[in-house]
């Protein structure tokens, strides 16, 4: 077993929290660290942190539920159902269509512009997802197009989840916020989980700040983003293990949130041109040994989430710290080495 505080340190690591799954119970929940650098603000399980791109999980989660519902098919072409923006056709859109399912296995032909997708530079100014995917602010600098025949690679893409937040808002008439919170949130009881954008002082209690790779907190100190569903999520891992628990359930067909047993499975097998991609996560393993991974990595935090769904095995780590590196480089990658011993 490694000595987490001694890694900790080795990495400037400020704050941690790790919550394990094994035979389907919560079987380990240990919280390192502080909430800000120079604090006591000590981190505990109702901690929260920014899941950066591990919102695209969630994201996918939620997407299979309104599939359930019959509102909109996995495999249509999304601009049949959107009303505020469309994908402009092109030569390359002539054969394949942009779907959800290829949107979320990063597969549209959707590629994201150099230097897009940063961090909100100013709370007065949200800019709307329309502005974003029409190339009109800073944080997509051209217009969103196909620039590749869909299905025929793939290019991981925060541009594809705008595009998915947009279609789930122009479909329900409802904001992503209010949909994630309907459907997920409340029904598994994930009380410290939030896609906001306007986190006000008086409820950042329990938030974590972000720390860049040398312990310095970061500008702001919390880094938020204008695109909730590809990378805007702030939850705990104590939050993350109910929904994952929850999917394991759903495998043997007793879901809370009442997913089917057949769609879940959809979000862990193989999609595509490439094998190693799901829906909205990575995959690795077979069988029963089938894992599936969720990587989040912003500015100021990194977090990993990692599952077994036939074995009911996971684990789920958030930090607030960004170290730099890839989390398998870092203390995330050694943790995930020594699962067996953990």
């Amino acid at each position: 077993m490694i000595n987490i505080r001694e890694r900790m340190e080795n990495y400037h690591i400020t704050g941690l929290s790790i919550v394990a799954i094994e035979k389907g119970k919560i079987s380990k929940q240990e919280h390192f660290g502080v909430l800000e650098a120079g604090t006591d603000k000590i981190v505990n399980e109702h901690s929260i942190f920014n899941a950066c791109s591990i919102s695209k999980f969630l994201t996918s989660i939620l997407v299979m539920k309104i599939v359930e519902q019959g509102i909109i098919d996995l495999d249509e072409d999304v601009n049949k159902k959107l009303v505020s923006w469309k994908v402009p056709d092109n030569p390359l859109t002539k054969h394949k269509k942009v779907t959800l399912r290829n949107l979320l296995c990063h597969q549209s032909g959707i590629v994201d512009p150099e230097g897009s997708f940063m961090e909100l530079e100013s709370f007065n100014e949200i800019p709307s997802m329309v502005e974003i995917l029409n190339g009109t602010t800073s944080y997509c600098p051209t217009t969103i197009e196909v620039t590749y025949e869909p299905e025929s690679e793939f290019h991981y893409s925060d541009a594809g989840f705008c595009l998915i937040q947009l279609l789930l808002e122009d479909i329900t008439q409802k904001p992503f916020s209010y949909l994630m919170d309907t459907f997920i949130f409340k029904p598994l009881s994930m009380t410290n989980s939030t896609c906001t954008t306007s986190l006000s002082t008086s409820t950042l209690d329990n938030f974590a700040c972000g720390h860049d790779q040398n312990g310095a907190v970061i500008p702001g100190k919390y880094s938020i983003y204008p695109y909730i569903a590809a990378c805007g999520i702030w939850t705990t891992p104590s939050d993350l293990t109910k929904l994952l628990l929850d999917i394991m359930n759903a495998v043997k067909g007793q879901s809370k949130i009442g997913i089917a047993s057949k769609q879940v499975k959809e979000l862990f097998r193989s999609q595509g041109c490439k094998e190693w991609t799901g829906l909205g996560v990575f995959l690795d393993g077979t069988d029963d040994k089938l894992e599936f991974t969720s990587l989040g990595w912003g500015v100021g935090f990194q977090c990993m989430l990692v599952a077994y769904p036939y074995i009911e095995q996971a684990i789920v780590m958030m930090s607030n710290t960004d170290t730099g590196m890839h989390q398998m480089k870092g203390i995330m990658g050694e943790i995930y080495r020594s699962l067996s011993s953990y």
